[in-house]
């Protein structure tokens, strides 16, 4: 199953907002970097967001909000987000901008 291009499209509309994001395919998906270091992305359907683990502690009470698990390990500080919880472009930048947010404390790669 391809990923949701819809939300690629819409998350590249918002790209200009933040400043230097890269775009790298991955996972069979797509990763979004700041300074070298994944901010959010798409898997399959869902938005996939990085965060403080308090923070995801925090989101995964939401009903539309999962761990992300696609190993069957789930990654701490990471989040999956139904497409249903970002439909407007203020939820979608809003959930964008908690990735941009944590990833802006992380030191630079490469």
């Amino acid at each position: 199953m391809p990923y949701n291009l819809d939300l690629e499209y819409r998350i590249d509309l918002l790209l200009y907002r933040f400043g230097e994001i890269a775009k790298k395919k991955m996972f069979g998906g797509v990763g979004y970097l700041l300074n070298g270091n994944m901010c959010f992305g798409i898997y399959k359907e869902y938005l996939i967001i990085r965060t403080s683990k308090e923070k995801s502690a925090e989101l995964l009470e939401n009903e539309y909000i999962s761990p992300f698990d696609i190993t069957g390990r789930p990654m701490k500080g990471w989040v999956m987000v139904s497409p249903d919880y970002v439909e407007t472009e203020d939820q979608l930048f809003n959930m964008l901008d908690l990735g941009v947010i944590f990833t802006k404390t992380l030191p630079k790669k490469g």
